[in-house]
């Protein structure tokens, strides 16, 4: 990023605001409209999947069909969806969130060159 860059919205502030506006036209609520907010997760992963097959040209028949800004994209639509499962499920996704990446970063500086320090042993 540089300085001509300007500034982003606030992620919590936009996660809230998509979180009010999928459940004010969710057409199905309650543990179904959870689960198929789950599967929609799954879907996007999908579409990952088939823009990176599309931008190596796996399919033979297709051929070349993505860019890596797709794949990017897609990316992005697998974050957010799974942010407003999890904002779904909870609240404090935020919390939530940020205590998990919390022990995921330390995990990783825990663990050099793959290997695991025996007070991080399970």
């Amino acid at each position: 990023m540089n300085d001509d860059t300007p500034p982003g919205p606030d992620l919590w502030a936009s996660v809230d605001a998509l979180w009010e506006w999928l459940e004010s036209s969710t057409p199905i609520e309650g543990p179904e409209g959870l689960l198929l907010r789950i599967l929609k997760l799954n879907e996007e992963v999908g579409e990952v999947a088939e823009a990176v097959i599309g931008v190596t040209g796996h399919n033979p028949r297709k051929g070349v069909t993505h860019t890596w800004d797709d794949v990017q994209s897609e990316l992005c639509d697998v974050a957010v969806t799974a942010l407003m499962v999890l904002r779904t499920l909870t609240p404090e996704a935020r919390e939530v969130f940020t205590r998990h990446l919390a022990r995921v970063t330390e995990r990783s500086r825990a663990t050099r060159c793959g290997r695991r320090f025996p007070a991080d042993s399970p």
